[in-house]
C-alpha cells in the first residue's frame, strides 16, 4: 500500500485553494496537507482553516516550513523568480519540491535549476499538469494511422476576461518572467504540443501586446521546425483578444490521415481521427470523446509526484525540470525571434 505524504504549501493564493488543495482531499489515501507558509501569515492562517492544518505549523519563515520533519514535500506555488531560491533551500534541506510553472522567470535562472536538479537524487518537478492530459495518450494510439507525420497546426486563442481572478494578481500584471502571459499559460500549450511531437527545433515569431492587462507580450503567431525530424508547423497562442470564440486545439497532420486534439469545450474534449492518403480514400471521421478528468491533469500529476517521492526516484516523474527548460527555451525564442522580425531562432538546448 503506497503511504500517505504529507504536504507542506508554500504560497497560499488562488490555485492552492481552489486546485491543489482539493486534489489533495480528493486523494486522501495518499496524501496530506500539513503546513503552510505565506509571506503574509495571516493568509497563510485563513488557508490553515479551510485545510485543517494546526496553527504550530503555519509559518511565514520560509526555512521553517522547509525544515519542518513532518512535511514529506514541499508544493510551492510562487511566481516564477522565487523557484530558483526555492529549490536551492529545498535541495538543502534535503525536501523534495514541486514548483508551479514557469520553470523560472530567466533563462538563466532555469539553466541554474537544471543545473542543481540534475546534481542531485531529490525529486524536482514542474507542475505542467497538461503533461497528464488524458488526450494525449489517445491521439498517440491513433498517430501511426495516419503516419509519418509532417505538419501540425495548434491554436490557443480566445477573447480577453476582465473578470479573470488570476490577471488580478500584481505579479501577473508587472510580470517579472520572460513572457508574462505567453510563459505563464503557453507552457501548458507547448506541453501539450510536444509530448505528441516532440522538441522544437527553431521558430519564426512574431508577438504583440494587445493589453496594458497583460504587462508585456500577450499573443504570438509562429512557424516551427521541430529538432528531431522534417515536421514542421504553426503554433498560435493568445487570450487578449475581442469577442471570438474560445478555440483550444491541435491539428496533426500525416502522409495518410490526421488527428485532432480539441479542448475548446473542457467539459467535453474529443480525439477526432480522419485516415486516408488522398481525397478520394478518405474514411469517415472517427470521434473519440477523451475520459473527463475534473483536475485537468493535477491529479495524475500529484500521484505521478508521490511515486517520485515515495520511491526515492527522480526520474519517474514525467514533467522534469529539464522538459520544462525546453518550455521556456520556446518562449524565449518566440520573443527573441519577434524582437528581430520574425528571424528564424533555433530554441536554446541544455
Amino acid at each position: 500500500m503506497a503511504p500517505v505524504l504529507n504536504v507542506g504549501i508554500v504560497g497560499t493564493g488562488i490555485f492552492a485553494r481552489d486546485r491543489h488543495l482539493p486534489s489533495y482531499k480528493e486523494m486522501s489515501d495518499n496524501f496530506k496537507v500539513v503546513a503552510a507558509f505565506n509571506r503574509t501569515k495571516a493568509k497563510a492562517l485563513d488557508f490553515a482553516k479551510v485545510a485543517g492544518i494546526p496553527e504550530d505549523h503555519v509559518y511565514d519563515n520560509l526555512d521553517e516550513i522547509m525544515n519542518d520533519k513532518e512535511v514529506s514535500f514541499i508544493d510551492a506555488l510562487l511566481p516564477a523568480q522565487f523557484n530558483l531560491s526555492t529549490v536551492q533551500k529545498a535541495i538543502s534541506a534535503g525536501k523534495p519540491v514541486l514548483l508551479e510553472k514557469p520553470i523560472a522567470a530567466t533563462m538563466a535562472q532555469a539553466r541554474e535549476i537544471v543545473k542543481i536538479t540534475d546534481a542531485s537524487d531529490i525529486p524536482v518537478g514542474i507542475a505542467e499538469n497538461w503533461t497528464y492530459l488524458t488526450c494525449i495518450d489517445l491521439a498517440k494510439k491513433h498517430l501511426a494511422r495516419i503516419g509519418p507525420v509532417v505538419g501540425f497546426t495548434h491554436n490557443s486563442t480566445g477573447p480577453f476576461n476582465s473578470t479573470n481572478k488570476y490577471l488580478s494578481t500584481s505579479w501577473r500584471q508587472h510580470p517579472e518572467h520572460i513572457g508574462g502571459f505567453l510563459s505563464d499559460g503557453g507552457v501548458h500549450q507547448l506541453a501539450l504540443v510536444i509530448a505528441l511531437l516532440g522538441e522544437f527545433g527553431s521558430v519564426s515569431a512574431l508577438t504583440r501586446q494587445v493589453r496594458k492587462e497583460s504587462g508585456t507580450d500577450d499573443i504570438v503567431f509562429s512557424t516551427v521546425q521541430m529538432k528531431d525530424n522534417d515536421v514542421v508547423g504553426t503554433f498560435t497562442y493568445g487570450s487578449a483578444f475581442g469577442a471570438t470564440s474560445k478555440s483550444v486545439f491541435l491539428k496533426i497532420y500525416g502522409k495518410n490521415g490526421s488527428v485532432v486534439v480539441d479542448l475548446s469545450n473542457k467539459q467535453q474534449p474529443t480525439v477526432s481521427v480522419t485516415v486516408g492518403d488522398s481525397a478520394e480514400t478518405a474514411g469517415k471521421e472517427e470521434v473519440y470523446q477523451v475520459e473527463k478528468d475534473e483536475s485537468f491533469g493535477v491529479n495524475p500529476e500529484f500521484l505521478n509526484f508521490h511515486e517520485a517521492v515515495a520511491k526515492k526516484d527522480k526520474t519517474l516523474f514525467k514533467s522534469s525540470p529539464r522538459s520544462a527548460f525546453h518550455h521556456l527555451a520556446c518562449v524565449a525564442a518566440f520573443l527573441e525571434s519577434s524582437a528581430k522580425n520574425g528571424t528564424t531562432v533555433e530554441v536554446e538546448t541544455i
